[in-house]
Parts: structure tokens; C-alpha cells; sequence
């Protein structure tokens, strides 16, 4: 086919189901030990400078993506009230899989009751594996192939010691149960992806942590994907940022978002629900859905969100929701994700370095 004679029109970019699907219930889960950055300041720098954040979250000796997946799927499935054995698909998207040969969405398919006639993956695409995983269950669900699919973005902190990651890179996620739009809570009205050969971030096979590009983890990477996903959005869906009541971004830190709002046309108000960094770090492929959480934690029947998630390698969605009358009666039914962030247990470095394997006995 001769692509000159069949031009791609702008609106064909626009990813809307046949069938119109929203999110039927969510749930997050952050860890109770809290690294305040102050530590890693302590330790790396005698305390001098500054820290990007206040501290983070850390899983404990026994959890890991799947145990925090399973809390999180099953917050999802109390505010949906579904049985289980309804869901069609359980994806988990991650790039801290405890397992490098053995899938994570089999063991939390098992572990909710929803196993064994489902289909089940783990996704990658370092931040915005979960992000993919729900615009994968969109599709799924619009296309009438299911009426349910579970979509999760979970991950553990990853930082190198001394490493600026070590700031930010934080454990939690959350779980989003995706359904028909007349069983939601929010549905999805569009949504749109970016993506390009962009590595500002990544880590080889058998490499203990990840590398990353520094001030080319910035511009390029994150704002070109971010911004560009945004603002294609709202070009395709006719909005402006005055359209919205919240806006939620990847965090990789506090600044990054808050400029992305800016860029776009939003306010600090607008996104300050979802903003979680400054308080718990990031939280890799479940910082923009861990945000989305909140927000609509906060939410209000009308109210229309646009998130965008990114992912470095690289690439963005981005999303435009609106939420529904039930989001009043559902989401009181798991624990709101304010809460976890104030269930916090202090640790120092030397507990930090033994709860995240970071010494090694032979």
C-alpha cells in the first residue's frame, strides 16, 4: 500500500474501543517503612545538599511485586464487588519481577481466585508497564473478548547505593479492575500513546541495578514523551487543561510533574492529589496509576481526569477519564491511598540496606 496516497489523518491516532469501557474498581498498597532521604544524604554525602524528596517507601523482608500486587488486586476487586472468577485477563506490569523466568500474574490470578480460565502476563516497559497493561485491558474489554481484566502496576525500589535513584526509587503500586463503562466508576474516553527509541534508562541481564543518562533522562525523554502525549491528547479529544478537574503525571521526582503541568496549561491545584513523590518517592511502573489513586480517592461524579504515564526506553499514555455517580458508593470500600502513606514505620539506612538484599553474604 502506497502510505503517500493514504495519509494517516491526526484523529486516527486516537485509541477509543468499540465498546465503551471504564475503570470498575482500583485499589493501591505502599509499604509501611519509610527511608527519610535524609539517610542516603547521611550515608552518601555527610547530610550536604539537598534531597528531592522526603522519604520513601521500602518493602519489607516479605514482600515483593506479587504479595504487593495481590493487596492492591484485592482493594480492587472490594471497591468493584465482582466475583473473581469473572476476569478474563490479570497482567502485571513491573520491572522488578522477583522471578527472571516464571510469570508474577499467574501467582496473583491464583492468589485472588480469579485462576485458572483466564489469560495471564507480565508486562514491561519500565515505568509505564502498568500504564500498558491497562491500555491492553481497554482493548480487551472493548472488543467484547472479556468482560473483565485486571491491570497492575507494581514495583520495589532498585537503586543503586550513592546513586540519585537511590533518592526516589520507591516500592508500592496499584490495581485497576477494568470493566464495562456501565458498571464504572470512571470511564475511559480516549486515549492516546507516544513512543520512541529514546534510552535514557535501562539495565542489561544479569546487572544488579539499573543505569540512567543523567540531564538526558530530562528533556528528551521525559518531557518530549509527557508533554507530547498530553498535548496530542487533548488535541485529539478537543480539550484544554480548563477541561479538567485533576491531572495526574509520572513522578520520577517533585519537579518533573509539576513543570509538565505547567507546560500543559494546569495548575498546581489540579494536580495535587496524585502528587505523591514528595511525600513516598516514586514508585516506577505504578507512579502515575499509585497517583491515579488518589485522585480518585479525592474525586467527585463529573469530574474529568488526564493521565499520562512514562516509561523510559521510551514512551507515554495518556489518558482522559471521566468519573461516574459511583464512584461515591465504591470508593470507601478498600483503604484510600492516604491511608497507606500514613501507616509508616521509620528505618534507618543500615535496616534499608538488609530489607532490599543490598549485602551480599557468600
Amino acid at each position: 500500500m502506497n502510505n503517500q496516497s493514504n495519509p494517516l489523518r491526526t484523529a486516527d491516532y486516537l485509541m477509543k474501543p468499540d465498546a465503551p469501557v471504564g475503570i470498575v474498581g482500583y485499589g493501591a498498597y505502599i509499604p509501611r517503612y519509610r527511608l527519610p532521604a535524609s539517610e542516603v544524604a547521611r550515608v552518601w554525602t555527610n547530610g550536604l545538599g539537598g534531597t528531592p524528596i522526603n522519604e520513601k517507601a521500602v518493602a519489607g523482608l516479605d514482600e515483593d511485586v506479587i504479595t504487593m500486587s495481590i493487596e492492591a488486586a484485592r482493594n480492587a476487586l472490594a471497591r468493584g464487588g465482582i466475583d473473581p472468577r469473572q476476569i478474563r485477563a490479570v497482567w502485571v506490569g513491573s520491572e522488578s519481577h522477583p522471578y527472571a523466568v516464571k510469570p508474577s500474574s499467574t501467582i496473583v490470578a491464583e492468589a485472588i481466585g480469579a485462576a485458572p480460565n483466564i489469560q495471564a502476563a507480565d508486562w514491561e516497559f519500565a515505568c509505564k508497564a502498568g500504564s500498558e497493561a491497562m491500555q491492553a485491558a481497554i482493548g480487551l474489554v472493548g472488543s467484547n473478548m472479556a468482560g473483565y481484566a485486571l491491570s497492575i502496576g507494581m514495583d520495589t525500589a532498585q537503586g543503586r547505593p550513592g546513586d540519585a535513584l537511590e533518592y526516589t526509587a520507591a516500592a508500592g503500586g496499584a490495581a485497576y479492575l477494568i470493566g464495562p463503562a456501565d458498571n464504572s466508576l470512571a470511564i475511559f474516553q480516549g486515549s492516546y500513546s507516544y513512543v520512541t527509541d529514546t534510552p535514557d534508562f535501562w539495565r542489561r541481564s544479569h546487572e544488579t541495578y539499573p543505569s540512567h543518562g543523567d540531564r538526558f533522562t530530562g528533556e528528551p525523554a521525559y518531557f518530549k514523551h509527557t508533554v507530547t502525549a498530553g498535548e496530542t491528547l487533548m488535541g485529539l479529544m478537543g480539550t484544554t487543561a480548563k477541561d479538567y478537574t485533576w491531572a495526574v503525571f509520572h513522578q520520577p521526582n517533585v519537579k518533573f510533574p509539576s513543570r509538565a503541568a505547567q507546560i500543559l496549561g494546569f495548575g498546581e491545584d489540579q494536580i495535587k492529589p496524585g502528587l505523591l513523590s514528595g511525600e513516598v518517592g516514586n514508585v516506577y511502573a505504578g507512579s502515575s496509576l499509585l497517583g491515579l489513586t488518589a485522585t480518585l480517592d479525592a474525586a467527585e461524579p463529573g469530574d474529568r481526569i488526564l493521565m499520562v504515564s512514562y516509561g523510559s526506553g521510551a514512551g507515554s499514555d495518556a489518558f482522559d477519564i471521566l468519573v461516574t455517580d459511583k464512584i461515591t458508593e465504591r470508593k470507601h470500600l478498600a483503604p484510600a491511598t492516604r491511608t497507606y502513606m500514613a501507616r509508616r514505620t521509620q528505618i534507618d539506612y543500615a535496616l534499608y540496606t538488609r530489607y532490599r538484599g543490598k549485602l551480599r553474604v557468600e
